[in-house]
């Protein structure tokens, strides 16, 4: 009979998430929408649930009370199992003074709230990633190869290995060389060697993903021996593999991407929208599970135009033509409006008859009739009134308003903000 593996997860709800804002003014990172009805969360609960990992902890500390109400009207286990998944806020206490300082930091003040639960690996997830993986093949070859530690790799190019921690693996897949985040000169000196396909791509760097199984013994004696340590990227990996700790690498080939800034949420949303998106929501095997809400099914007027489009649940649609974009729940888009490249959040509610006869601003909430928008992020219980443009561009300057912001080329509109009619950004 095979021994049960007896394990607690940890997902990292993240920092300040200062280059995703504005989308992080109001809500930490974990809780910025995804597909137009998930939540970021939303994904590495749904990697452990679909692996037999059912014992999590979310850790929170900023803009944490979107990503705490999520969590806690989504994920509902019976009563007779010992399945959950729970917030450990970060919190001042006796001895422990200081918020989280780091990802290393993260866990050992979480580490007394472990010791109720029988568990003797740590699973650790960063709660802003999108991918769909097999953890329990992770942590399997984990157990098997008698790792202290085990580091998920993926490889990357040289435009975006100095942005990652970058490793070096020997021929029993041990690693014995990291460096966080190296300097372009340095690349040359860690090339790996890659799967063919991999190589003819340029991807000659593994990096690390950020996910890790700590052996729960080797993990405590750390905390003790490194008690000033705070990342585990900058410090304690490295210093693992150079005390000789058995750091083992495990190889992942499939699709990853860090949310970490606009751009790259932008361009996660919108791959979504392709025939045969990187990221599979399709699949009987593996759904992205999240809040159940009771809502209609969207309807459309006759003659709207659908292209490469995503929409969620409750939407009421009257647009013109909509192409390559993610539509979140509850949205209503107004007569004759086109959006090209856009991502909307949707609303929190349905105005009744007597608001949208006399709305609040003088518009009702969604995007008014007649509108052009492209290269928008639209966030939720926006709104926008009629003859709205903002056709935004890779060429224009960074800047902002106090009701939308452009970064990177994308116009993003700020929550509960109020376009005027005939507004055009161009």
């Amino acid at each position: 009979m095979q021994k049960t593996i007896k394990i607690i997860c940890l997902i990292l709800g993240g920092g300040a998430g200062s280059r995703l804002y504005p989308l992080t003014s109001i809500r930490s990172k974990p809780a910025v929408p995804i597909a137009g009805k998930y939540r970021l969360i939303d994904i590495p609960i749904s990697n452990c649930l679909h692996s037999g990992i059912k014992r999590i902890f979310v850790l929170t500390q900023y803009n944490s009370r979107s990503l705490n109400a999520h969590i806690k009207n989504t994920y509902h286990f019976d009563h007779f199992s010992y399945a959950f998944v729970d917030i450990i806020a970060a919190e001042q206490r006796p001895g422990s003074e200081k918020w989280f300082q780091g990802t290393a930091d993260a866990v050992k003040q979480t580490f007394p709230h472990l010791e109720g639960h029988d568990h003797d690996y740590i699973l650790i997830l960063s709660g802003d990633q999108l991918y769909q993986m097999d953890l329990r093949e992770f942590v399997n070859k984990h157990v098997d190869s008698g790792a202290e530690i085990s580091v998920a790799t993926l490889p990357v190019d040289k435009n975006d290995a100095p942005g990652f921690g970058i490793l070096k693996v020997n021929n029993d897949g041990f690693i014995d060389r990291f460096v966080e985040k190296p300097h372009p000169n340095e690349l040359e000196n860690w090339i790996s060697n890659v799967e063919p396909e991999q190589k003819a791509q340029g991807k000659e760097y593994m990096a690390s993903m950020g996910i890790y199984i700590f052996n729960r013994e080797t993990l405590k004696r750390m905390f003790d021996e490194n008690p000033h340590q705070t990342d585990f990227g900058k410090e304690f990996i490295p210093g693992a593999i150079e005390k000789g700790l058995k750091v083992k690498g495990y190889s992942y080939n499939g699709y990853w991407t860090d949310i970490g800034t606009i751009k790259s949420y932008f361009d996660a949303n919108l791959d979504l929208a392709e025939n045969i998106p990187s990221f599979n929501l399709f699949d009987d095997d593996r759904l992205i599970y999240t809040r159940a809400r009771m809502l209609p099914p969207s309807k459309f007027s006759s003659g709207t135009l659908l292209k490469g489009t995503v929409v969620s649940e409750g939407c009421i649609i009257n647009a013109a033509e909509l192409e390559r974009c993610i539509v979140g729940n509850r949205s209503r888009i107004g007569l004759g409006t086109v959006m090209r490249n856009c991502v909307t959040f949707g609303n929190d509610y349905y105005e009744s008859f007597e608001e949208l006869n006399n709305p609040k601003n003088g518009i009702p909430m969604g995007i008014g009739d007649n509108c052009y928008l492209e290269n928008c992020i639209i966030d939720k219980d926006v709104r926008i009134g009629n003859n709205v443009v903002f056709m935004i561009s890779a060429q224009m300057r960074d800047s902002e308003t106090e009701q939308y912001c452009i970064k990177d080329g994308i116009a993003i509109i700020k929550k509960g903000a109020v376009i005027l009619s005939n507004t055009a950004v161009k």
